[in-house]
């Protein structure tokens, strides 16, 4: 890079820079850009740089890198596009023929981007002398007829590679922890532009506002701030007004009353201690599985999902699907996301499938827009149970499963960005709270830690739905049984259930499920039961033979009705954990189906029981179900339906 005017040149005259960065309260950005650029600075420059840098004098050099840490409304892009327009307009640059020299301004979106090169563009057109070089101005670039263009880009590592850079300007760099294929995003960036600064040998110049402790930033600052720094790497820190003494006093004040962790960091450049990293990459890389990015659907397993909504216009709509493995690890199998914008109906129902695909009938949410969650998954037969824990408690409790490597994760970018990009803060009172950064997102991990949190937690899947089904479909109607017998029991809720069946001894028949239903105890529940039960078997029963069980107290009450029932008192204090094992040994066996009737009501009846082969709550469909089975079934019960 060779100058054919001095910096401190092009800044004092008014044909060249001078207006732009004229008035006093630039002072501290011009002894920066003087000092960076290699010129000699005056005895009371020096005391100013020596403020903002810690060092005794200037490098008398050009440097090759030069980081500002700089308070907010600091006015940092717009001496950084000063800078630029010295760099692209008032320097010659070593290229080869025919090849255009970049000088890239890197921001974290484009919007913000934008701003800087209309800053640069507003410096050219002040100067009758630079406005000459003006060939073309587009959205992301300002072509110039020395073979230079000033062009500015989001931050995309994957975007940045091939240019010839002549110099590279990181608008705000803290806080590119957002792309979402690197954990580090600042650092592939900053990685995959610097060979294009080889030839040239421009600089590499970061301006931003501190954040965290980490980064490029902060490793930047904390090695080469002060003299113990690399003379040609300068680092200047300074506030708000150090920078900016036009900014009210006034508003920091009232920052600092607010928050003043975030203030500090906002307004006096001061990176944050209240902020530190929640997970390294290093034990997310020990718990994924590489090359795999999804498992399918297995018989035998029983999956557990978690959703985290969106209404489809900024946030992503975001489900994991785990399960609990025979080691008692919690194995993520799929992960899906509808970025926005999408419709929040439309991405409901490809949700829904795919929890059906995985023999799910029940999703855990978060607490998001009230009961629209529900309501829209219970349409596509989906039970949605909000979740009991914040999100901030999802990722506290993940922590020691991926410690101590009892997870498996599939191998997303996506996922590995947003997990490390988790950033535990510590409040006033004391109490941490986990979140992402600024300007980060974490719907894909939310849904993630709260499936592998329930599957982890879930008891081992005894049967799945497949089990129950003859050959993927539900069982027909039977034209002939030998008995049909309902069982009915009651909830600690003041529910009742009863599930019916049909048993024949012809050619050895499955015991089928006919039919199920849950209603409050009243008479309305007793009549309501007799008379489908007498429907069913004038269905199907070539003897009419029915039968009806339930507990003591219930049966007294059929009874008053005028009805009989069989009393199973003995087999309800068994507990559900004795009859689910028996259940599981029969339904493995292929003795037990299920009939369309009784899988529709189940698949989104709120209980489903029927269904359920983890739960151990108190849940009446369940329980009659697995009665049912153990009446018909089990051998060494004392209990057996008769024969018609």
């Amino acid at each position: 890079m060779k100058p054919t005017t001095t910096i401190r040149k092009a800044l004092a005259d008014p044909k060249l820079l001078g207006k732009v960065l004229a008035a006093k309260s630039w002072r501290a950005w011009r002894v920066l850009l003087i000092a960076a650029m290699g010129e000699a600075l005056t005895n009371v420059e020096r005391e100013l740089f020596t403020a903002l840098t810690g060092r005794e004098g200037e490098p008398l050099q050009r440097v090759e890198e030069f980081a500002a840490v700089v308070g907010r409304r600091g006015g940092k892009s717009r001496a950084m596009a000063t800078l630029a327009a010295y760099i692209g307009g008032l320097c010659g640059h070593d290229l080869a023929p025919g090849e255009r020299g970049v000088l890239l301004c890197i921001a974290p979106d484009q919007r913000q981007a934008a701003i800087t090169l209309n800053y640069a563009t507003a410096a050219f057109q002040a100067s009758p002398i630079l406005s000459q070089l003006i060939e073309n101005r587009t959205a992301d670039a300002l072509e110039l007829t020395n073979g230079i263009t000033i062009e500015v880009r989001s931050a995309s590592f994957r975007r940045l590679r091939g240019p010839t850079y002549i110099a590279v300007i990181a608008d705000e760099a803290a806080f590119w922890f957002s792309d979402e294929f690197s954990a580090n995003a600042d650092t592939e960036i900053l990685n995959a532009v610097r060979p294009g600064l080889a030839t040239t040998g421009g600089p590499l110049i970061i301006a931003s506002s501190p954040y965290a402790r980490r980064g490029v930033l902060w490793e930047t600052h904390r090695r080469h701030y002060g003299a113990a720094g690399d003379p040609l790497i300068l680092v200047a820190q300074g506030a708000s007004r150090e920078f900016n003494p036009s900014l009210p006093q006034s508003v920091v004040d009232r920052a600092m009353e607010r928050d003043a962790a975030a203030a500090s960091a906002e307004y006096l450049a001061q990176f944050r201690t209240d902020v530190e990293s929640f997970v390294t990459r290093e034990i997310i890389d020990a718990v994924t599985l590489p090359g795999r990015t999804e498992l399918p659907p297995t018989r035998g397993v029983s999956y557990i999902a978690f959703t985290d909504p969106s209404g489809g216009s900024s946030d992503s709509f975001t489900l994991g699907i785990a399960h609990r493995d025979g080691d008692g690890r919690a194995i993520l199998d799929a992960v899906r996301e509808c970025r926005p914008p999408f419709s929040p109906d439309a991405a409901v129902q490809e949700l829904s499938e795919m929890l059906k695909s995985y023999g799910v009938r029940e999703v855990t949410g978060d607490r998001y827009a009230g009961e629209w969650p529900r309501e829209r998954f219970r349409v596509h037969g989906i039970e949605y149970v909000p979740s009991a824990r914040p999100k901030s408690d999802l990722y506290r409790d993940l922590l020691p499963l991926l410690n101590s490597g009892r997870v498996e994760l599939l191998d997303l970018p996506r996922l590995a960005t947003e997990l490390t990009g988790l950033e535990r803060r510590t409040a006033r009172g004391g109490k941490d709270s986990i979140d992402h950064a600024p300007g980060s997102h974490d719907d894909v991990v939310n849904c993630v830690a709260g499936s592998l949190l329930l599957a982890f937690a879930a008891s081992p899947a005894l049967w799945r739905q497949e089990a129950l089904l003859m050959e993927g479909a539900p069982a027909p109607m039977p034209v002939r049984c030998d008995v049909v017998f309902g069982v009915l029991v009651a909830g600690q809720r003041g529910d009742g259930a009863v599930v019916y069946f049909a048993r024949s001894r012809v050619g050895g028949s499955p015991l089928l499920i006919l039919d199920c239903d849950v209603m409050p105890l009243r008479p309305a529940l007793f009549n309501g039961t007799v008379a489908r039960l007498a429907d069913l078997a004038k269905a199907t029963c070539t003897k009419s033979g029915a039968f009806l069980f339930t507990s003591g107290v219930l049966a007294e009450e059929v009874r008053r009705l005028g009805y009989h029932a069989e009393v199973i008192d003995d087999l309800a204090a068994e507990g559900d954990g004795s009859l689910a094992l028996a259940a599981a040994v029969h339904i493995g066996a292929g003795r037990v189906k299920i009939a369309a009737e009784a899988l529709e009501k189940a698949e989104h009846h709120p209980f489903g029981g029927i269904l359920d082969a983890t739960a151990h709550e108190d849940d009446p469909l369940r329980i009659a179900a697995l009665i049912g089975i153990a009446v018909a079934l089990d051998e060494n019960r004392s209990l057996r339906v008769r024969a018609a």
